[in-house]
């Protein structure tokens, strides 16, 4: 068979367009409530409730604050899952609700779910590393490694949900819920799914997150200042606030979204990816990395930058 049968100079792909959204975060456990927030220039930051933070050099965060997990859980499934998977799910039903969104049984493999998490269940490896030590290995929950492990953000979201296409998790520290985002319109463009669930979710304030980037001197230490703290590009900035939520997409192809008369909130056009390969937590002098990404997402739109 001749080479140029296995080669397409030129890919029609199918757009992709945003359908549904839903927040948790230290603003507020909805989206309208995090955007009444931060139209009103409020701050999530504050002093951390959580754990005993009183010996830590950094001593504030951006907590998800009076969060109830029974609307969205119930009990017995509660105990099987890190509080980022909470935040998760919820994120997914309110998403879902927002786009009017159900879909039949025959089609759930046309559904798919990808949830960037930068680094699992800390609070869970915390509290179950002192079981051990207090009360022996016995003891271990046995649901504490589905609890913990990346991936079961969007796998609890996919038993949840009926979701069979696509289900497996982005891990890219802070860009981890930007690269589950792409990657799930690419399903879409490419034909593979109809609809993606797509976005993140975190949950690290605890004594090992704290404690472990306050020693890497990362993060901010003005415990007296905590809604002025987080300022990236600052001249004055002293590290970044450490914070959690979740933040769900609803992708769809347009043509599937037109014809069931769903509101469309915008369109994603493109995506792009890059690695300034220089160190682990600071970027390239320069920004480098970051303008080989945007340049990547606009030859991926097709358009140019005037056109932003």
């Amino acid at each position: 068979m001749a080479a140029s049968k296995f080669i397409r100079s030129e890919v029609t792909q199918r757009r992709v367009v945003l359908t549904g959204l839903a927040a948790v975060t230290p603003l507020g456990n909805d989206l309208q409530t995090t955007w009444d927030g931060l139209i009103a220039g409020k701050s999530g930051i504050g002093p951390i409730t959580q754990f005993d933070a009183s010996q830590f050099e950094a001593r504030i965060a951006g907590e998800v604050k009076n969060f109830d997990p029974d609307p969205w859980i119930n009990k017995k499934d509660q105990k099987k899952m890190d509080r980022f998977i909470h935040f998760a799910m919820a994120a997914t039903k309110m998403a879902l609700t927002d786009a009017n969104l159900t879909w039949p049984q025959e089609a759930a493999n046309r559904v798919g779910a990808i949830i960037g998490v930068g680094i699992g269940g800390l609070i869970n490896i915390e509290r179950q590393k002192e079981v051990l030590m207090e009360r022996g290995p016995s003891r271990i929950s046995p649901f504490f490694i589905p609890a913990v492990i990346s991936n079961m953000a969007a796998g609890q979201v996919s038993m949840a949900f009926n979701v069979q296409g696509p289900n497996y998790s982005v891990t890219s520290a802070c860009a981890s819920g930007a690269h589950a985002i792409g990657e799930a319109a690419n399903y879409i463009r490419q034909g593979h799914c109809d609809i993606m669930i797509a976005g993140g979710s975190e949950a690290a304030v605890c004594g090992l997150g704290i404690g472990g980037f306050a020693a890497m001197k990362a993060l901010s230490t003005r415990n007296d200042q905590a809604e002025a703290a987080s300022r990236p590009w600052d001249r004055d900035r002293d590290g970044f606030v450490l914070a959690e939520g979740g933040g769900i997409l609803i992708l769809e192809d347009y043509e599937y979204a037109s014809k069931r008369g769903a509101r469309i909130y915008a369109e994603l056009t493109g995506y792009g990816v890059s690695s300034d390969a220089y160190h682990m937590t600071s970027p390239a002098p320069g920004g480098k990395g970051a303008a080989m990404a945007m340049d990547a997402a606009l030859k991926d739109a097709r358009i140019n930058p005037e056109q932003v």
